[in-house]
């Protein structure tokens, strides 16, 4: 499992959150307490919004504990909306392409779980995507793909979280046809750059781990609270998502894996 963040708020430097806490996300990649492994040295990627409408983008293959690189941008980069996240990869290559978050246009999106025996649907998945989207697909993850069939139906005219409601019932859909009974597990959050949205589900009652901390004029969600003290941070119901926009109060609604019934298709 990997372990991520996102900050939506009044601007803040990344190395407040990223680099400088107790239990920061680089502390999170050597050390996690809520997940299987407790290294994420597969890579690491932040993308974040600034003077554009577009989010800047950089992923790099060195851990994120060792990467010099990856503490001087957090140092000078300024944000009021950004992502970072640390990989431990699961049975695809650690490269660059591989690396969240994944962007496209105003869109960001990243990604902790699982699609249970993923190889036996992934092309399946693939063929699901208009072609104007999977021409721009760079890497192999499962993780991008959930991300482009989201950006499929939103460009349909779907609402962010219709949109996210429906790829998950089609991979779920798609994973029952095939016989798979390993589970579902999706923990992400995705933003274009004005509102964000925050996921914790799962087909069985075993989501990743996500928590939340408010503070006035910022919301943070994180894989694992980033200080070790736990003061003020409260883990997302399950099967919930939550919603920030800048100077509204957080909105968490139920959000549940539905598939519908054969006879109903």
């Amino acid at each position: 499992m990997c372990r991520f963040l996102a900050y939506h708020g009044e601007p803040v430097l990344l190395e407040d959150l990223i680099c400088a806490s107790d239990h920061s996300l680089i502390h999170q990649s050597l050390h996690a307490m809520e997940c299987k492994t407790g290294t994420n040295g597969d890579g690491f990627g932040l993308g974040w919004y600034g003077e554009r409408p577009t989010p800047g983008i950089f992923r790099d293959l060195r851990p994120a504990w060792s990467d010099e690189n990856l503490r001087s941008l957090c140092a000078q980069v300024r944000s009021p909306l950004f992502f970072a996240h640390v990989r431990a990869a699961t049975g695809t290559a650690t490269s660059r392409a591989n690396c969240h978050p994944f962007s496209h246009g105003r869109w960001l999106f990243m990604h902790n779980g699982q699609v249970g025996d993923y190889p036996r649907i992934k092309r399946q998945l693939e063929a699901a995507l208009p072609d104007s989207l999977y021409d721009i697909r760079q890497g192999t993850t499962d993780s991008e793909v959930l991300f482009l069939l989201t950006l499929a139906r939103i460009e349909a005219g779907m609402t962010p979280e219709g949109a996210l409601t429906d790829v998950l019932a089609l991979v779920k859909d798609s994973m029952r046809a095939a016989g798979i009974t390993a589970p579902l597990r999706f923990t992400a959050t995705l933003s274009d750059g004005r509102t964000t949205w925050a996921v914790r589900t799962a087909c069985d009652d075993r989501p990743p781990s996500l928590y939340m901390l408010t503070r006035p004029n910022a919301v943070i969600f994180a894989s694992e609270p980033l200080e070790m003290r736990r003061e003020g941070w409260q883990a997302l119901p399950q099967h919930s998502i939550a919603i920030v926009e800048h100077g509204r109060d957080v909105a968490i609604s139920p959000f549940a894996i539905t598939v519908p019934s054969r006879s109903a298709a």
